[in-house]
């Protein structure tokens, strides 16, 4: 695999201390195209709930910004203590922090100050890191720990909060806690058990693995697990609305027909063409998500085509469901549209130009905006949320 097919995953899973609202850990990312460089930052701040959230998000932002701008390492976690809001019952500002800085080429940078080790699988063995420690001389009992590497296609990043290698701690079954060794020797048995396995799907597991060691299985603290993963990109098509000019119809129908990766079709119209065009049938699915729910109209099946929708409405949901900050629960087409979003890398948006004259009724909800507009929308999300990459061809 060259470097050129590489692409960056970054993923976090996390979970509020039980009867918190609010998560103490922040998890920031930055994607610098012009750079080629990826940037995530995990901190946790001090105690649980608001403060412990104002603390980490305040940390992860600063960290962000610094580490773009290449602020000197020592200089920046200055700053950033210096500017922590102090704990007025504990008379203590503090938030750990984790800043991971890849580079192009494969090079990486890890700061790391106080939270648990990163640890690097590569070829489903955890390998032995050396790092760096340097302070502050105004902040000399907080060491920081930094690690150069060059990371290699295939590699993964994992690194957490100390409520997950903290998870048990005091149980009678775990009196040190589950420990930064329980969550290696987990996440190495899940890569080996699935050695494609998604950032997205490992932090999964690894968050839910932690919940497990806790009594009741209820988060005795804030808890984050991250995973960052070089791989081959997965790719996905979206065609959705008729050509502006029919005569490219076949043309448009091939762009899907000739792709390789996921391929979905939002729109009857638009099914309807693509059938036509390459020959295909469509048929009504009787059973499981597709079926549709609440507003949203029910999924059809095409040979080789992995998901087949209704337009306008089930796109504005999804844009909706990734705005959003909560896992949807409901299962519909537009939900089934989310999963395939956030299981792939790149995306590409083929709109047709053509205007859908039953969208201009003013007595549609004002959220069902023209395609284009939602396709926009749908790409903003995905590209500053999800540090997904796309693209967008109109016809």
């Amino acid at each position: 695999m060259t470097r050129e097919e590489v692409f960056v995953e970054v993923e976090a899973s996390q979970r509020n201390r039980h009867g918190e609202d609010i998560c103490g850990d922040a998890f920031k990312t930055l994607r610098l195209p012009d750079e080629g460089r990826t940037i995530a930052v995990l901190s946790d701040g001090l105690g649980h709930g608001v403060k412990a959230s104002i603390l980490s998000l305040m940390t992860a932002t600063m960290a962000l910004k610094y580490t773009a701008s290449d602020t000197d390492i020592v200089r920046a976690a200055e700053v950033i203590m210096d500017a922590l809001p102090v704990c007025q019952v504990r008379k203590i500002s503090y938030a750990t922090f984790t800043v991971v800085d890849i580079h192009p080429n494969g090079g990486a940078r890890v700061v790391e100050m106080d939270n648990p080790p990163v640890t690097l699988v590569r070829d489903g063995l955890a390998v032995n890191l050396e790092y760096e420690e340097v302070s502050s001389p105004r902040y000399n009992d907080r060491v920081i720990r930094v690690y150069d590497m060059a990371l290699h296609p295939g590699d993964r990043l994992i690194f957490t909060s100390d409520g997950i290698t903290q998870a048990g701690l005091g149980s009678e079954r775990l009196r040190l806690g589950w420990r930064i060794k329980g969550c290696r020797e987990f996440a190495l048995e899940q890569v080996g058990k699935d050695p494609k396995i998604s950032a997205r799907a490992l932090s999964q597991k690894i968050l839910s693995q932690a919940l497990r060691q806790e009594p009741f299985q209820r988060a005795f603290d804030d808890m984050t697990a991250a995973v960052i993963y070089l791989r081959r990109p997965r790719r996905t098509i979206i065609l959705t609305g008729p050509p502006y000019a029919s005569g490219r119809d076949r043309e448009f129908a091939e762009a899907l027909g000739d792709f390789n990766g996921r391929k979905v079709i939002c729109g009857g119209t638009t099914a309807n063409i693509v059938a036509r065009e390459l020959e295909l049938t469509i048929r009504d699915c009787l059973t499981g998500p597709g079926r549709g729910g609440g507003d949203i109209p029910p999924a059809a099946e095409m040979d080789g085509v992995d998901l087949v929708t209704e337009g306008i409405l089930t796109l504005t949901r999804t844009a909706q469901l990734l705005e959003s900050d909560e896992v949807p629960r409901e299962k519909n087409p537009a939900t089934q549209l989310y999963e395939i979003f956030l299981d792939s890398d790149s995306i590409e948006f083929v709109v047709g130009a053509r205007i859908n004259e039953a969208h201009q009724d003013p007595n549609l909800p004002i959220d069902l905006e023209i395609r284009r507009n939602i396709v926009k929308r749908i790409r903003t999300v995905l590209e500053e949320k999800f540090l997904k990459e796309t693209h967008m061809r109109v016809f």
